[in-house]
């Protein structure tokens, strides 16, 4: 994201929210969240697993982790260097494994740069779809091996702006989101901005073309079903707040490596808008009526069309009048599995513009929304927390948290969620209805954790620290508590 709560709060600079896909099984009932044997092929009720110890120092001021946990430093802003020759770009976001084999692992890693920057994406030919001196975000490719040492970065879409998070597809490619609505200005920004691209990781394949059919706003992060006939879609807004949305395929047809072309045509299937509704049938028209006290309850969801997506001349979420769709203070992380998709709202402050009169403030939410039944249910909330706002005392840090964002499905069915807070950041271990544990502490400043993403054999968790822009390998013995 570009502007976050530690920003706002405390003057830091900041980032997004990592995707992913995977298999997991369904949301369960409260009769059904005991601890259980579970398969990442489900269906079946969410796993619990074992508390986490507790976070031990790094003497290098980098990285506090678990008792025999380990990091590598993968990339940093500035030091290490692309293929081509350029430093490593800064602000380090939304992130995914997009290949594996015996040889080690391949990253697709945006960077949520918003101008001219000296550490900005290289605008390497082909690669480009702005050429101004002002679009300078991107994505990156990353290569390394099985113990996560680099092996070589570069270049996968350039000239984009403000790359905050996005979603692997089931083909090995990244779609990367512009979080802005930024047009055309005819001197920093040549091309109007807001857009999805798809990015490739094979260092030969570039179409940097927006896929103008998903919508022109603050696009945060996506997942595409299993199916391949939907994606659906985060939006990180104010004024008013933002919305989630489905984009659906026509009938018949099937998403591919080569819908790219299709995309890009903005009127090409069909995008809506989520209406969570109400026991009386009506849209409950924002996200911060809903608390704890609903925690795994499933509320029917409806889907109202978009009638203008490009947003030309109004703002795709101000198409909406009130009690049409329910909005959210920061639509953060997606994640798509087998049966839903699970969707972040990082917090809602009280006292703010953003949150409804009668609202009620909170640090974090996380949904489920489940395809074939078309509920979504609150699976995980923060309330608001003195402690885990104004910085809790050095021994009870690591258990107080806030403002999560981004999100990660681990191949054990568990969530890994990372804090983009007021106090210390942290990655944290969530079971969905159930306990949330900190698997990490950054030690360096209060730069948010951003783009959490597991290799598909469970060994590397790889996370970045935003700025200056770092990403860790983080091997350990996952599954003695997450399997």
């Amino acid at each position: 994201m570009s502007v976050d709560r530690r920003s706002v709060l405390r003057g830091a600079a900041v980032g997004a929210a990592g995707v992913g896909f995977a298999t997991v099984g369904s949301v369960p009932s409260l009769a059904e969240a005991t601890p259980v044997s579970h398969s990442p092929h489900g269906p079946g009720p969410f796993p619990t697993h074992r508390p986490f110890p507790p976070l031990l120092d790094d003497p290098n001021g980098l990285l506090a982790l678990p008792a025999s946990f380990k990091y590598k430093v993968v990339t940093r802003a500035g030091e290490t260097k692309l293929k081509s020759g350029q430093p490593t770009p800064s602000l380090h976001d939304g992130t995914a494994v997009v290949d594996s084999d015996h040889n080690g692992y391949t990253l697709i890693q945006n960077h949520e740069i918003g101008g001219n920057d000296p550490l900005g994406v290289p605008q390497i030919p082909g690669t480009v779809y702005d050429s101004a001196v002002g679009s300078a975000g991107g994505c990156t490719v990353i290569s390394v091996d099985k113990d996560g040492r680099n092996k070589g970065e570069w270049v996968g879409i350039s000239g984009t702006l403000t790359n905050c998070a996005g979603g692997p597809t089931p083909w090995g490619t990244w779609m990367t989101c512009e979080e802005t609505e930024n047009k055309a200005n005819g001197t920093t920004r040549l091309k109007d901005h807001g857009y999805v691209f798809e990015v490739w990781a094979d260092g030969k394949t570039a179409h940097p073309v927006p896929l103008k059919a998903l919508g022109r706003y603050a696009h945060e992060a996506l997942a595409i079903d299993e199916e391949r006939t939907h994606i659906y879609l985060s939006e990180d807004a104010s004024g008013p707040n933002g919305l989630f949305y489905r984009w659906s395929a026509p009938r018949g047809y099937k998403l591919s490596s080569r819908s790219y072309k299709d995309l890009a045509d903005k009127d090409f299937g069909t995008l809506e808008a989520m209406a969570i509704l109400g026991d009386d049938g009506k849209p409950i028209p924002d996200v911060a009526y809903l608390t704890s006290a609903q925690l795994l309850r499933p509320f029917r969801v409806a889907w109202v069309p978009v009638s203008d997506r490009d947003g030309l001349t109004v703002s795709v979420r101000n198409q909406f009048t009130e009690g049409q769709v329910t909005r959210g203070k920061k639509f953060e992380g997606v994640y798509g599995t087998r049966d839903g998709v699970y969707v972040v709202n990082s917090f809602a402050e009280g006292g703010t513009a953003d949150l409804p009169a009668d609202g009620v403030p909170h640090d974090g939410m996380v949904w489920f929304y489940n395809y074939d039944a078309k509920t979504i249910q609150l699976v995980t909330y923060f309330p608001e927390s003195a402690a885990a706002n104004k910085g809790a005392a050095a021994k009870y840090d690591d258990y107080n948290f806030d403002g999560p964002d981004n999100v990660t499905v681990t191949p054990w069915g568990s969530l890994i969620l990372a804090e983009d807070g007021t106090a210390s950041s942290h990655v944290l271990s969530a079971t969905p209805g159930g306990p949330t544990y900190a698997i990490a502490r950054n030690m360096l400043n209060d730069s948010e954790f951003t783009g959490p993403t597991f290799s598909a054999d469970g060994k590397v968790l790889f996370v970045n620290i935003q700025t200056p822009g770092i990403t860790l390998a983080i091997t350990g013995p996952w599954r003695d508590y997450l399997g």
